[in-house]
């Protein structure tokens, strides 16, 4: 559902989540679709251990991606939202509550991610 204010759409926030077990760990995700953005949480328990933003700059073809809150060793949320910026043109907030004990983890998250992308569009 969208409004307009000043002359300008707004489209109000809609939610979607799915879940998917990958390596024997039930994974959940949430995305709030935002006007211009999304906001993506991933995790397996409801925690917020960190939030990522990254978006499109005029002056990189690399989107610019900074870590909002959490642990700065942990470069996964930065990775993830910068990726997904580039992928969508979107600004993206991204909270990654995962363990890092595999790194074929995250491959195989951000995979289920980019087939959510490409099934439900509407939702990102």
């Amino acid at each position: 559902m969208s409004q307009v204010q000043n002359g300008a759409e707004f489209e109000g926030i809609s939610v979607h989540n799915f879940s998917e077990k990958i390596l024997e760990q039930v994974v959940h995700f949430h995305v709030m679709k935002l006007s211009g953005g999304f906001f993506l949480w991933v995790g397996s328990a409801p925690v917020l251990s960190n939030l990522a933003v990254s978006m499109s700059s005029r002056y990189d073809l690399m989107p610019l991606s900074t870590l909002v809150m959490g642990d700065p060793s942990n470069t996964a949320p930065n990775s993830l939202a910068q990726r997904l910026a580039k992928k969508t043109k979107k600004q993206v907030f991204v909270s990654y509550s995962l363990p890092m004990t595999d790194s074929s983890l995250g491959l195989l998250v951000e995979n289920r991610i980019k087939k959510e992308l490409e099934l439900h569009p509407e939702h990102f």
